[in-house]
């Protein structure tokens, strides 16, 4: 299994949200996170940023943030240039998903747990 890193955007430090869940899944099956998100705490061991930094070694950017509160992370999203975006149930965005594939990003309407689960990830 190779570690492809993630930027886990909408991480909270809230043990019942799936980013949660998520982040500390990744980081036992080996994969190295960063956790972005408005929440200040840590998930996994990893501080959770603000979208502030761009992040340019990132392959994956998985998404727990609403449809309707993505419009304003759009150039923090594909200024970080990941290599696939993960578009985790609920945050599923035509627009998005299409300016992405624009620039040759993967996009992927999936869930990251269960991805995991199976070795698909």
């Amino acid at each position: 299994m190779s570690n492809k890193k993630t930027l886990v955007l909408g991480a909270t430090p809230n043990p019942g949200r799936y980013a949660y869940l998520a982040a500390n899944r990744l980081v036992s099956h080996g994969h190295n996170i960063v956790n972005v998100g408005l929440k200040n705490g840590e998930v996994a061991g990893v501080a959770i940023e603000k979208p502030e930094i761009v992040h340019n070694d990132i392959d994956t950017i998985t998404l727990y943030v609403g449809p309707q509160n993505q419009p304003p992370l759009y150039d923090y999203i594909l200024a970080t240039h990941p290599k696939r975006i993960i578009f985790n149930p609920g945050t599923e965005n035509a627009e998005l998903k299409q300016m992405a594939e624009e620039r040759g990003i993967e996009t992927d309407y999936a869930c990251t747990l269960v991805l995991l689960s199976i070795g698909q990830y």
